[in-house]
């Protein structure tokens, strides 16, 4: 999965449309150049792949300010399912907590509440797996790999997977909770964070 295609079409839907230099603007207010590594070339790239693949529509061309003119985007039906089949995937997957997972968490306030806590609650046994299967491994010297120096690796796997299984922890305290405004919750007063306009 790509966290970049993930914020392109998570960042379009919570304008309604967008154009490139809209989208970059608002990841570079999160510092997604740095926690996704999102460049503004993969911007625009995926921009064009997504519209190639049916998933954005075109749907205005702005004058730019000094430059050339900017086209506009809206998530298309498949677009739409796209975006939750991605941010099931990061919140659920426990592999790769990089950037699909910080992707995944700047979205995760678009859905129902419920929904939320179930896939970080099967992200949690996934990742209670990895953590026990990281433990076992680095504390058996017999199938540990020689030299005996590389058993400092699965240490850190094993702390790794020990901070990830905490933090999913508290991220669903937090939700059983009721912290962050989730899509559930939205009325006349307030909305979710990254939902469409109303």
């Amino acid at each position: 999965m790509s966290a970049t295609r993930l914020l392109v079409l998570g960042v379009v839907r919570m304008h309604g449309s967008a154009h490139g230099y809209q989208v970059r603007r608002e990841l570079l207010t999160w510092s997604a150049d740095k926690w996704a590594n999102v460049k503004p070339g993969s911007i625009y790239h995926a921009l064009k792949k997504l519209a190639k693949e049916g998933l954005l529509a075109e749907v205005a061309v702005e004058p730019g300010d000094a430059g050339p003119d900017r086209l506009a985007y809206r998530l298309t039906d498949d677009g739409e399912t796209e975006f939750q089949v991605l941010l099931t995937r990061a919140l659920s997957d426990p592999q790769d907590p990089g950037p699909e997972l910080g992707a995944g968490m700047t979205f995760l306030t678009t859905l129902p509440r419920q929904r939320a806590i179930d896939l970080l609650r099967h992200h949690l046994v996934r990742a209670e797996a990895e953590l026990h299967s990281a433990t076992l491994i680095g504390g058996r010297p017999d199938i540990s790999p020689k030299p005996p120096h590389v058993r400092e690796l699965y240490e850190l796997w094993r702390l790794h997977a020990e901070t990830g299984v905490r933090w999913t922890r508290g991220v669903i305290e937090h939700l059983e909770a009721g912290d962050y405004v989730m899509a559930d919750d939205a009325d006349d007063t307030v909305s979710a964070f990254g939902t469409p306009p109303q």
